[in-house]
């Protein structure tokens, strides 16, 4: 049974590692420069996704707002769209689950704030309406995405795609360019 595991352990780790050497590291590149210019310009960066591209989102936004500029003093300034499970709940309810990111960003979305929605297939429809509504407002767009992109690449200002058919794999690079960007971005 060991041995099972240890394959499978082996397997995945090697798909892995084929997945990250295909990273385009131009398109973390371009995102770092957007979140610099957000920072720089005082600018809020809105963040969300479902499942655990929502954890991504979550985990982005502590990594960014603590991890990134703890001794500094100015700060990032990150929300996460996903960490407010009554509100989401009452606008799935009430309006549609389709919304339930699109109607936050009208409380909170200002011209040249940045949006990033995550999305493992790049067409789950609640990043879709929202990332549509940000680029009404101004606003300049991220899609982090995967499998072939879906209409989110395609939609957003920039993109980081991850171009692989499985979601863990999608969803562990996301959370690595989470951990890249709060590197090259640290201040203070």
């Amino acid at each position: 049974m060991l041995e099972t595991y240890t394959s499978g352990i082996r397997n995945y780790l090697t798909r892995l590692q084929d997945v990250l050497t295909k990273v385009d590291v131009g398109e973390i590149a371009a995102i770092a420069e957007v979140i610099h210019k957000a920072y720089e310009q005082d600018k809020t960066v809105l963040v969300m996704g479902n499942g655990g591209s929502g954890s991504t989102a979550s985990h982005m936004t502590s990594d960014m707002n603590k991890g990134a500029c703890f001794t500094a003093k100015k700060k990032y300034r990150f929300l996460s769209l996903t960490d407010c499970t009554p509100l989401m709940l009452s606008l799935g309810n009430d309006v549609n689950f389709e919304s339930i990111f699109s109607e936050q960003l009208k409380n909170y979305a200002k011209p040249g704030d940045v949006v990033i929605g995550i999305s493992g297939s790049g067409n789950s429809p609640n990043i879709l309406r929202a990332i549509e509504y940000a680029k009404e407002q101004g606003c300049v767009t991220v899609g982090v995405c995967g499998y072939q992109g879906g209409k989110l690449k395609a939609m957003a200002d920039h993109s980081f795609h991850v171009k692989v058919d499985d979601m863990q794999l999608v969803e562990d690079v996301h959370m690595i360019l989470v951990h890249v960007l709060m590197k090259v971005l640290c201040v203070g």
